[in-house]
């Protein structure tokens, strides 16, 4: 089921109209998400079922997520980096659809799943002190007023600014994903729920398991310009393919 169906985004010349109109471009550092996809080719995106935002580090994938879910008003728990401009942007984009969006419709970060897993773990544990605990250390870190007096406050220093980085989940976890198995059972999730359950998706990602969901359209954002492409020809998948072809001798 198709429920979003285009998504088109300012060009340069409209991006250009917008600071002459509304900018004096000396009083800002950042102006994001402007000047992210201006010479990207990418002003349209339109959706299938299942549709996935595939890129490297700084590709922009999260950056259309975002946008897409605050022109969609769609809810969500995870903060984000959402500028001064964040609105003014969301607001010359356009979308269309081809029905209302279902009640439930949310955008699920990587933050919330892992929030839930961490969640579920403390029940199925009873670490919950435990877990509290590490909350509490972050939220004193994160919310502290420590300045640098002497090279001796340098190690303080990093912990609180490594915790202002960081969202709670990040901070406890400090690195975690989801194994292969698990994978493979949201691969199928995913399969089925847009299949029999009438669901329509937006994904980024880079795994080479959700990369090959069945009737997936996929874009390639580290192409210039943006381009859809087959799972099996991009650079992450074709980086595992030949380091198993190599050793095929060898299962």
């Amino acid at each position: 089921m198709i429920y979003l169906d285009q998504f088109t985004f300012p060009d340069g010349d409209m991006e250009s109209g917008f600071f002459q109109d509304k900018v004096k471009r000396t009083c800002y550092d950042s102006y994001y998400p402007f000047q992210v996809l201006p010479g990207r080719g990418l002003e349209r995106l339109d959706f299938d079922p299942i549709t996935i935002l595939y890129g490297g580090n700084g590709s922009g994938k999260s950056t259309l997520l975002n946008i897409i879910a605050e022109k969609t008003e769609v809810p969500r728990d995870a903060i984000y980096n959402k500028s001064s401009f964040f609105p003014d942007y969301v607001a010359i984009c356009e979308m269309e659809l081809k029905a209302a969006l279902p009640e439930h419709s949310r955008i699920i970060t990587s933050d919330d799943v892992f929030d839930y897993m961490l969640n579920i773990r403390s029940l199925n544990e009873g670490i919950d002190r435990k877990r509290e605990e590490l909350f509490d250390d972050y939220l004193e870190a994160k919310y502290s007023r420590f300045q640098l007096k002497s090279l001796a406050d340098y190690e303080e220093l990093k912990r609180v600014n490594h915790a202002r980085f960081n969202s709670q989940s990040r901070f406890v976890r400090k690195e975690n994903s989801l194994s292969p198995k698990r994978q493979l059972e949201l691969m199928k999730f995913i399969e089925d729920s847009a299949r029999f359950w009438q669901c329509q998706f937006i994904i980024a990602t880079h795994s080479p398991f959700l990369l090959a969901l069945r009737g997936a359209k996929v874009y390639d954002l580290d192409e210039n310009p943006v381009a859809v492409k087959r799972w099996t020809e991009l650079e992450n998948v074709r980086i595992y393919y030949d380091f198993f072809k190599k050793r095929e001798s060898e299962f």
